[in-house]
């Protein structure tokens, strides 16, 4: 996991004025990265892949491992660190979704996060998803293929979770369609939506994940 990250470095060019985020080129989240896949994934156990969009700034865009703002990194996955302790609010859905799983060590021990764009992309300081512009997401076809199919290789289990009902599951069924990554994708809601416009069912949502996760990791 780490290797594939360390040779994360010959993307696509991107329109201007996107930017490409590589998170793991800093010296802090490169730390990072390694105490987390040491301590979580130092097995052969295959797992479960669940898929998001790509990395955002103030989770993976900061700290390097998807869906973890700096809070969550020290407070649930006990990683010490020096970034500004900045809540993410994706982070703080996954995190107490994966409480109600088991904690940490089971999560990570049954599932694997990733996302279709392993590099986050930034507009004029914001956020961006790569499939809000056609050009990214044709141009990258073939580099974010690649990418999945290299990770998979660390030992994927059958049925992948597309983190998002709409767009990303789309593309990640139109690309399983024409590569066949996975025998089946199955969308789950994406959290930052949960997070957003449905916050008053939350625990509604978070039984839905866990109900999920617990009857297609098999």
């Amino acid at each position: 996991m780490l290797s594939f990250y360390q040779d994360l470095t010959n993307a696509p060019a991107v329109p201007e004025p996107v930017e490409v985020m590589y998170p793991h080129l800093s010296a802090d989240a490169w730390k990072t990265m390694k105490r987390f896949y040491h301590k979580f994934y130092g097995n052969t156990a295959k797992r479960t892949f669940l898929i998001g969009i790509n990395p955002g700034r103030f989770g993976a865009g900061t700290t390097g491992v998807p869906f973890t703002d700096p809070i969550r990194l020290r407070q649930v996955c006990g990683i010490d660190h020096d970034f500004d302790e900045l809540p993410e609010l994706s982070s703080k859905f996954i995190y107490q979704m994966i409480e109600a799983y088991g904690g940490v060590n089971d999560f990570y021990n049954d599932f694997y996060i990733t996302s279709v764009s392993p590099l986050g992309f930034t507009q004029n300081g914001k956020n961006l998803n790569y499939y809000d512009l056609k050009q990214i997401q044709e141009s990258w076809e073939s580099f974010m293929v690649d990418c999945l199919k290299k990770q998979i290789t660390f030992g994927a289990k059958g049925r992948a979770f597309s983190l998002g009902q709409g767009k990303n599951q789309k593309y990640l069924e139109y690309l399983n369609a024409r590569h066949q990554l996975f025998e089946e994708i199955i969308p789950l809601p994406h959290p930052r939506w949960v997070m957003q416009y449905r916050l008053k069912r939350l625990e509604e949502f978070v039984t839905l994940y866990c109900s999920e996760l617990r009857s297609n990791h098999h």
